[in-house]
């Protein structure tokens, strides 16, 4: 068997995190994925007929076209309709699930340059109308929100709010504590923004409005004014006396990401200095009912394979 080749990262880049309902609302997903996957081939150096493949994690249709938000997105990016792309869906882990994709294209073989990418458009989910299209007999119709339906448990656990609940039950994580965590790291991402630590990672959007022309490139969804106060005044939103809210919960946003995947050599060939590389992947599935604490058994079997220890980690971003 031929060895393995090694796979790199020569740029990354996202938009700013969009609150919903916020400033990215009138933004649909194919055309905000565009942004990040033009200015990721930019500032890789690489030309974008080079490109062998494009591989965008996305969820929740949001947009009239969502079946082709890959393929638009490619081509208003200006890579070539040559090039191939694949949308993939592993949930909240689609943007990661693209990264493996296109790495494993590139480990194989099959192309030297790869695009691993994210999109999704909360405040864009649309509501479906089932029966619409022959008709009710009798009785009367619904709107589904597609969003909703991706944040509840098909297996009868109800909201993902309540999986949060059911782990803080299982291994006694206290209502207290949830709410220090978040005051935590809506504190750590107040400080990096405003020392500017983000910048170098977000790429501007341009947002057309009435009054002209708005550029968008701050996050949203960060609470510089957040309290321990405040966070422990807000009810339980998934369960009566539970201890997950709105404050300590994960939050509903819009935003677009990607980053460019090259082959180690092919790299080196052309005087392309990688940021990173990829050691390794790994994947864990756990019951739905409490779908997160799936990061857990995913970082112990990829500690396993590597045989590396959690001391060995710098940093862990859940």
């Amino acid at each position: 068997m031929s060895e393995v080749r090694e796979v790199v990262v020569l740029s990354a880049v996202r938009t700013a995190i969009g609150d919903f309902g916020g400033s990215l609302q009138s933004v649909e997903p194919s055309a905000l994925a565009a942004i990040t996957l033009k200015e990721s081939v930019s500032r890789a150096g690489v030309n974008p007929a080079d490109v062998g493949m494009v591989v965008m994690g996305t969820v929740i249709p949001s947009e009239k076209r969502s079946a082709y938000t890959a393929r638009i997105a490619q081509i208003e990016a200006g890579i070539p309709c040559e090039t191939s792309c694949i949308s993939v869906n592993r949930l909240c882990g689609s943007g990661m699930q693209a990264i493996v994709n296109a790495a494993q294209g590139i480990m194989l073989g099959d192309h030297d340059i790869a695009i691993a990418a994210g999109v999704e458009s909360m405040s864009n989910s649309f509501y479906a109308v089932p029966g619409a299209r022959w008709g009710h007999k009798m009785g009367d119709g619904q709107l589904v929100d597609m969003m909703l339906a991706g944040l509840t448990d098909p297996f009868g656990t109800g909201h993902m709010g309540m999986t949060a609940e059911n782990l803080a039950d299982k291994y006694n994580v206290s209502r207290e504590d949830q709410d220090a965590l978040a005051m935590t790291s809506h504190q750590n991402a107040a400080r990096a923004q405003a020392e500017g630590r983000f910048d170098s990672q977000i790429v501007p959007v341009e947002i057309k409005t009435r009054k002209g022309v708005t550029v968008f490139d701050k996050d949203e969804h960060v609470r510089a004014d957040i309290s321990i106060e405040k966070l422990s005044a807000m009810r339980p939103a998934f369960k009566k006396d539970g201890s997950v809210t709105a404050g300590n919960a994960s939050g509903i946003n819009d935003a677009s990401s990607a980053m460019v995947l090259m082959e180690r050599k092919a790299a080196e060939a052309k005087g392309l200095k990688p940021m990173a590389r990829l050691v390794a992947y790994s994947h864990a599935g756990v019951a739905p009912e409490i779908m997160g604490i799936g990061p857990v058994p995913a970082v112990h079997k990829i500690l396993a394979a590597t045989g590396l220890s959690i001391e060995d980690i710098d940093v862990f971003e859940v």
